[in-house]
């Protein structure tokens, strides 16, 4: 772990623009959103497909509350405007946790569709607060302390503090007792009623967290995008989602990101040999052959081929003291 912080801490000083902001940026937002899925399905066995919503909700408010191109919106100073646009993303997470909880499996998944969508319509046809299909353009990060947010190495480094940030407080929760009893929820719910743990007050904290988590990246990803519009919300980023949590290892948090460096690789790279059109058609198909060999994600994968390295390396050291 330590070398692979050094390295992420290098990693812009030796690269390219590109390679620091449309790679770097990018993956780390979206293994952040990533990861609440990963958090929500592996240690509370509920799937959401809402989680774009609320980062959603978040850029949507820092684009409302900041500097925009469209003359929609109250301007606000830059610690205002983060700060109403966390407390709703969170809120919008509380309130889709307090909906959804109610049910489990198939069902959740549906009624956080279903959520999803509403959201969606609502912000393409209305004008007022979201500028209809044409959103907001000219959203920037801003410069705080004289530092310019909108670097290309500022900003990485921003986001990689978000994600690690982020991978941390899951990897702290996971361990502690909310975590612990959230686990058992999943593992057993009727059992963890009967020891006295209120269960849907755990799974809706639960998706307040997350619901914070995304709002963080739902910021990130504005600044990094310079804008947001209703397709920033639509079905296409919700399963894209949904597939990098799935490549990466669902039941890992590590893997949202190594899901997300994945996706944005071949998003980025894959024209040069396919059309655009055929991307989606070259995803499903590194999707499936993932899931197929290794339905626990890349995870799943790097620790199979490690144990089998292990055993080898174990057999060719007994077979040698044996000689």
């Amino acid at each position: 772990m330590i070398i692979v912080g050094v390295l992420l801490l290098i990693y812009p000083l030796v690269v390219t623009p590109f390679w620091a902001v449309q790679i770097g940026a990018n993956a780390l937002i979206l293994g952040m959103i990533a990861l609440t899925i990963v958090f929500l399905a592996g240690y509370g066995g509920m799937i959401s497909l809402a989680q774009v919503t609320v980062a959603g909700v978040a850029g949507y408010s820092i684009a409302y509350f900041g500097i925009n191109n469209v003359g929609v919106g109250i301007l606000l100073p830059w610690p205002v405007g983060v700060l109403i646009a966390l407390t709703l993303g969170t809120f919008a997470g509380f309130l889709i946790g307090l909906i959804s909880v109610r049910t489990q499996g198939i069902y959740m998944l549906m009624i956080t569709l279903a959520l999803s969508v509403v959201f969606f319509y609502f912000a393409r046809q209305n004008y007022t607060l979201f500028n209809g299909f044409t959103g907001f353009n000219g959203v920037t990060a801003p410069v705080v302390g004289g530092i310019d947010l909108r670097g290309p190495v500022v900003f990485y480094y921003l986001c990689l503090v978000a994600a690690g940030l982020s991978y941390g407080f899951v990897r702290y929760i996971e361990r502690s007792p909310f975590g612990l009893a959230l686990q058992g929820i999943r593992d057993n719910e009727r059992r963890m009623r009967a020891l006295g743990y209120w269960v849907g007050f755990h799974r809706v904290a639960a998706f307040t967290l997350m619901g914070l988590m995304a709002s963080f990246a739902g910021i990130l990803g504005v600044w990094y995008n310079n804008r947001i519009s209703a397709g920033s919300v639509g079905f296409a980023p919700t399963f894209d989602l949904i597939i990098i949590a799935v490549i990466g290892g669902i039941m890992h948090p590590i893997g949202a990101f190594l899901g997300a460096i994945v996706f944005v690789l071949v998003e980025n790279f894959a024209i040069d040999f396919i059309d655009r059109e055929r991307f989606n058609t070259l995803i499903g198909l590194v999707f499936l052959l993932i899931v197929f060999f290794s339905p626990d994600g890349l995870v799943g994968l790097w620790s199979k081929a490690k144990d089998q390295w292990v055993r080898n390396w174990l057999g060719r050291r007994t077979t040698g003291s044996t000689v």
